[in-house]
């Protein structure tokens, strides 16, 4: 049976390469020609930063969840930005679905409820915010940007960036596929499905956990759970919604206030928990 799993493994890994090297040298193309736009957006959105924030955010830029906890640590932008970046960043889940032909219709209701979710936070946190306190601004330099993922985006070469970040991410998916693959042939797909999916409780919360992991890895897992069909809509959603990336990582290194750090981390699990309850026991699919 391991051989088996093996051979299914490589198989499928090698259908999704180019289709993976394609989706990057277009992402890395967009993110060289855009990358400053955005950040700029951001700083000039004021009280709409949520909305410039979670629309930005669902496209997976190098180093652009970093460079919002960057900007949020010199009180650039707002809490309610930064949290609406980071509910919608997808890292490594739209390249994924793409790569796997998952059908448009999908893809697009999965990141609307992203960014939608990362909109509504983000305003709320500003409101409640703006009604305890006002906002201070401090000059700050921002560095850092995409030295956490080693992806290299400054030097210019698109396509060594778009190869490195494929080859990175397609070694992932074989030994995630792999596990996956193997679990699945011991254990059986559906007594799988039922020990995580079966609970609209425990789903979630499971998944918001795995989210919180501040690398590309929980995406590339949560997703291929989904599309292995052991976790449902929600838990899905849980853990994508308090995953950003490695955003989380760099907040905790720029920002010195840890108390603040903490609460950051606490609402996107829980905002992550919340939604993939509901969205569980709603029984919405994408």
């Amino acid at each position: 049976m391991v051989a088996d799993v093996v051979m299914d493994t490589l198989l499928d890994g090698i259908k999704l390469f180019p289709f993976l090297l394609i989706t990057y040298l277009v992402m890395e193309y967009i993110e060289h020609k855009t990358s400053s736009k955005t950040q700029q957006i951001m700083k000039n959105a004021g009280k709409w930063g949520p909305i410039a924030g979670s629309i930005l955010g669902v496209v997976p830029q190098c180093g652009f969840s970093a460079a919002a906890s960057n900007l949020y640590a010199g009180r650039i932008i707002t809490v309610g930005t930064l949290a609406a970046v980071f509910l919608s960043t997808s890292d490594e889940m739209l390249p994924i679905l793409i790569s796997e032909q998952v059908n448009p219709v999908t893809i697009i209701r999965i990141l609307a409820v992203k960014v939608l979710i990362g909109m509504v936070i983000g305003f709320l946190l500003d409101l409640i915010i703006r009604r305890k306190k006002g906002t201070e601004k401090e000059e700050f330099r921002i560095e850092h940007m995409c030295d956490h993922e080693h992806c290299h985006c400054k030097e210019g070469k698109i396509f060594r960036s778009a190869f490195n970040h494929t080859l990175q991410i397609f070694i992932f998916i074989l030994v995630i596929s792999f596990l996956l693959n193997l679990l699945i042939g011991y254990v059986g797909e559906d007594k799988l499905a039922a020990l995580i999916s079966g609970k609209p409780v425990l789903g979630p919360m499971l998944s918001a956990l795995i989210g919180l992991i501040p690398n590309c890895a929980s995406s590339v897992v949560l997703t291929q759970l989904y599309l292995e069909g052991v976790l449902g809509a929600g838990a899905m959603i849980a853990g994508l919604l308090s995953g950003s990336g490695v955003g989380l990582l760099v907040l905790y290194r720029v920002n010195d206030d840890l108390k603040e750090n903490l609460k950051i981390t606490i609402m996107l699990y829980a905002v992550g928990v919340v939604f993939g309850i509901l969205i569980e026991m709603l029984g919405i699919v994408f």
